[in-house]
């Protein structure tokens, strides 16, 4: 019977213990991404946004906070929701919106960056699909996409 030594004998089964650990782990950049919403409400715009489940209509808030109030209309799709308190301010918060529209929608046109107010726009002139947001009081973000 071969011998094993015991502190590598301990750091295997340590090792092995940890690999099955790891995938149950949350991390803080394991929050979902907001992308695959963000494409599923753009590209139901030209159509009308009526089509569009609840689960797809508030998936692209749900990285940035818990209680968004999310809707879709024929005309529109918006989405009001308060940011993480460790979002930093609302600026901060509608920064790292925009940050993450501009990565999820890389053809779309990025026209206003400002603390209060970020807007994309994708298509031409007659077809295009607007997507706003915007700080909506002292402590609330406002996602709002138009298409025509």
């Amino acid at each position: 019977m071969k011998h094993f030594n015991r502190p590598i004998l301990h750091l295997t089964l340590g090792a092995a213990a940890l690999a099955v650990l790891l995938p149950t782990v949350v991390l803080a950049d394991d929050a979902p991404s907001p992308c695959a919403a963000l494409k599923r409400i753009v590209a139901a715009a030209p159509d009308g946004f009526t089509g569009l489940s609840q689960a797809e209509v508030n998936g692209v808030a749900q990285p940035y906070g818990d209680d968004a109030q999310c809707n879709a209309s024929h005309d529109s799709y918006q989405c009001l929701w308060t940011p993480h308190h460790d979002a930093g301010s609302s600026a901060d918060a509608l920064q790292s919106v925009a940050a993450d529209i501009a990565s999820c929608l890389p053809d779309a046109t990025h026209d206003q960056n400002s603390p209060a107010r970020q807007h994309f726009y994708l298509g031409a002139r007659g077809k295009r699909t607007q997507i706003t947001a915007t700080t909506a009081g002292a402590a609330k973000l406002r996602l709002v996409v138009t298409g025509k």
